[in-house]
């Protein structure tokens, strides 16, 4: 498993990063256990979770996830074989389990997240913080535009990289990333970064699948001038790109198990219409849906590492197995070809 250079920081990272989400929901903690084995063994160094995991997100599971990691790491010992990133929740009156539903990036709320997921993580450190969702009003989690009569109250990006600066000083973190950020965003916090002389941002935890390409209208450039790795989640749209739920629109898994509203871009008629032409593809390519999905992924210049789930570790072999598929150029073609036609359906 190749490992590259996490962004401007001195983090080494594979290819692939074990995303560990289902953890206490749809993965008991002996399974999560296998599969951080599993990912260990298959050469996977990068494991990412969040104060707010598993999902479907509930006051009865909320840090079950990162909890299941800690016990991992204290009976395996194997801490320093790993490169661990976690992510505070942002502003969400949904979640008023988490620090009572006024969370965000300030410096009470940073502090608390840190401690509370430094003890269920059982570690001292965290190699990369990333704040999950941004402070302000932004387009995500299937928002199409930006919409300014949605502006909040806010906090500015100086001060949460002046509480996360106090924890790097501190040792407490190592590196800083965003997530579901947009151009402005990342250059925002670079700017912050370097007039100020605050951590600069080395990473930026975005969706991108073959129905969401959005990744690739501006903030590829962003992230390759500025040296921020983009890391990939959700490769294959909520399991939409396994082609499971067109063959069985009740198969189970998260499109069926929790409520239509939690990811209703991914129900999206264009969606299940571009992933049934991406499985004719890849059956004509002797592929299954899902490598064709991950290929892709695995594939971008642009991507330092994409992030895997699974709920057996027989899902969790395909998906790494499909790392060593290298598309052609007919395919590549063929794919553009489709994302022409429907284009980021699944934003």
């Amino acid at each position: 498993m190749e490992k590259i250079q996490l962004g401007s920081s001195d983090l080494k990272v594979s290819k692939i990063c074990l995303g560990t989400m289902t953890f206490g929901e749809q993965n008991t903690e002996a399974e999560g256990h296998a599969q951080l084995d599993y990912a260990l063994e298959r050469g996977i160094n990068f494991i990412d979770t969040a104060e707010m995991y598993p999902v479907m997100p509930r006051a009865e599971t909320s840090g079950e996830t990162e909890r299941i990691i800690g016990t991992w790491l204290k009976k395996t010992g194997k801490r320093s074989e790993v490169i661990l990133a976690t992510k505070i929740a942002g502003p969400s009156k949904a979640m008023s389990w988490i620090r009572n539903g006024e969370n965000n990036f300030d410096r009470t709320n940073i502090r608390a997240a840190i401690d509370a997921s430094l003890k269920r993580l059982q570690t001292d450190y965290i190699d990369l913080y990333q704040l999950h969702w941004p402070s302000r009003n932004a387009p995500i989690f299937g928002q199409l535009f930006f919409n300014p009569a949605h502006e909040r109250p806010q906090v500015e990006i100086e001060e949460t990289l002046s509480v996360l600066q106090e924890l790097v000083r501190e040792g407490k973190i190592r590196y800083v990333g965003v997530s579901n950020e947009t151009s402005w965003g990342v250059t925002e916090f670079i700017k912050q970064a370097e007039t100020r002389e605050l951590p600069r941002v080395v990473s930026i935890q975005n969706c991108y699948h073959l129905a969401n390409r959005t990744f690739e209208s501006g903030l590829d450039e962003v992230c390759f001038r500025e040296q921020v790795g983009m890391l990939a989640y959700s490769p294959l749209a909520f399991g939409q790109l396994t082609g499971k739920y067109i063959n069985d629109p009740q198969a189970a898994g998260r499109l069926t198990l929790f409520p239509p509203n939690w990811s209703p871009r991914y129900l999206r008629p264009r969606v299940i219409d571009a992933a049934k032409r991406y499985m004719e593809l890849a059956k004509e390519n002797n592929m299954s849906a899902t490598e064709l999905a991950l290929a892709w992924c695995y594939t971008r210049w642009f991507i330092a590492s994409t992030i895997i789930g699974a709920t057996s570790i027989e899902q969790l072999k395909v998906d790494i197995d499909a790392y060593s598929i290298k598309l052609s150029d007919g395919v590549v073609k063929a794919v553009n070809a489709i994302h022409a036609e429907f284009a980021n359906p699944g934003q």
